[in-house]
């Protein structure tokens, strides 16, 4: 058996801990059977906003008039779109491979990874001419991400469905589609095949799209999706069945209970993305003393240190932010903590996310439904075209912020262009100032530039000494 200073199991984010360990001169193993970079390079955010970046531009083809310029869409090379990003991002997954190979004090196990004891584990190799090891590492990382959730839905098993993953690389276009699944991989997903001309229906369960948002988000959002695809929110899948044709039909029943209310959906293809579940289960946790909550994630303390000495867990195996930047700020806090003792923290409040539907959506910190029943706050909401960009740009969208009295920042939700860019001067105040609304106003804002809806916003909130920014929609510029 052999053994190392820190094992790291999955290949995604948790690598850069084993690559962090090598640096100091530390022995360090990564473990992992499928491609290196995690579900973000391969089967996640990597290949889906590629897919999203063309939907976006058939989007303003389609929008072009609008602007008096003359432009038709021909077609679309489907088939061409997905085999280059598919080679794009697996020859990716393949350099991070061989960098890690290349890698001093760092051995790389092509394989699945099951715990023996605490600390020890079994490794069944994906090449079936090599044989099952036991390695043993003084430090363990957890983070073996997740993959798609297959929901309990009567007759899924017996009909050909398509998963999230599956959707990415598809040689053919699918002419209809029915998408089971309202929330940020669904809505991101119906977007991307209805902005490039398939019939899409989304059954999701909440009466809102991406139901997690805040609520003014979440309408805005939902009524964005309409104009792509038909809507049956309020709605659970409750059977499917193939026709003799090879159709597929979905009974979706209303999430009141009102079975007489049901609808039937019937589409060339299905998918299902009703979110991920942790790869947990594929560890045999039971022969260590590592605890998971119902749904399988691994319980951490602040320190992301697990219920077992000198075994720490991340990224999607935890679950608290299901996002590669989570995990990559996840790793560093673990690299710090399993290789200098620093006792370092992650700060979720200071945590963005977005979803890169048309109109992008980003966010940070509580909605006004987490505050109702909480800390008193104070709220303030601007349309996007209250900067004179977001008017020249015809778009719908919206800046929000939720304040305490004394002017901290308790969270920013933007909806409209370049929205995963903008939330980041509100995450580097909340992260790296006072954290309050002062920190925003009294910064320059560039003119004219999408920032001043944000801008706007937050000075709805400000002090009026300090109050100065003009609605470009009523004055002259």
């Amino acid at each position: 058996m052999t053994e190392y200073d820190l094992v790291v199991v999955g290949g995604g984010s948790g690598s850069q801990v084993a690559t962090a360990a090598a640096e100091r001169g530390l022995e360090a193993a990564v473990v992992e059977r499928g491609p290196l970079g995690g579900a973000c390079i391969t089967r996640g955010c990597i290949p889906s906003k590629a897919l999203i970046h063309r939907a976006d531009v058939v989007r303003e083809v389609r929008r072009a008039e609008r602007a008096g310029i003359d432009a038709t869409l021909e077609g679309v090379a489907y088939g061409e779109i997905t085999d280059t990003i598919h080679d794009a991002v697996y020859g990716k997954a393949e350099r991070q491979a061989e960098n890690l190979e290349e890698a001093e004090n760092v051995t790389l196990y092509r394989g699945e990874g099951r715990f023996v004891d605490d600390h020890t584990l079994e490794i069944e190799p994906v090449s079936g001419d090599a044989t099952t090891e036991e390695i043993r590492g003084d430090r363990v990382v957890v983070a073996v991400g997740s993959r798609p959730m297959e929901p309990p839905i009567d007759g899924l098993e017996e009909v050909d469905s398509l998963t999230s993953d599956d959707a990415l690389y598809l040689d053919e276009q699918p002419a209809e589609l029915v998408l089971v699944g309202g929330g940020y991989i669904g809505a991101e997903l119906g977007y991307f095949f209805g902005a490039l001309g398939t019939d899409v229906s989304i059954v999701g369960r909440s009466d809102q799209l991406i139901p997690r948002e805040d609520d003014a988000v979440s309408d805005l959002v939902t009524d964005a999706l309409s104009g792509y695809c038909d809507l049956y929110t309020g709605h659970e899948a409750a059977s499917v069945e193939s026709g003799a044709d090879g159709r597929v039909t979905v009974t979706a029943t209303p999430t009141d209970g009102d079975a007489d209310d049901a609808v039937e959906i019937t589409a060339e293809e299905l998918l299902v993305a009703t979110g991920r579940v942790p790869n947990t289960d594929t560890l045999n946790l039971e022969a260590t003393g590592i605890d998971t909550d119902d749904s399988g994630y691994v319980t951490t303390d602040e320190s992301l240190e697990t219920t077992v000495d000198d075994i720490w867990a991340l990224g999607d195996a935890i679950g608290d932010a299901p996002y590669k930047h989570a995990a990559d700020d996840e790793s560093r806090v673990v690299a710090a903590n399993a290789l200098e003792n620093e006792g370092r923290e992650v700060d979720y409040d200071a945590m963005p996310h977005a979803i890169f539907t048309s109109p992008q959506v980003a966010s940070v910190g509580k909605t006004e439904d987490e505050l109702e029943d909480g800390r008193q706050y104070e709220s303030a909401t601007v349309p996007f075209d209250v900067s004179p960009l977001g008017t020249i740009l015809e778009t719908d969208g919206l800046v929000k912020v939720l304040a305490a009295p004394d002017g901290e920042i308790l969270g920013c939700h933007v909806v409209g262009p370049e929205a995963s860019a903008l939330i980041q001067e509100v995450v580097v105040a909340i992260d790296r100032a006072t954290g309050t609304v002062a920190d925003v106003v009294e910064t320059v804002h560039v003119h004219p530039a999408l920032s001043e809806s944000v801008y706007a916003a937050f000075d709805e909130l400000a002090d009026e000494e300090v109050s100065t920014a003009p609605d470009w929609r009523d004055v002259g510029n």
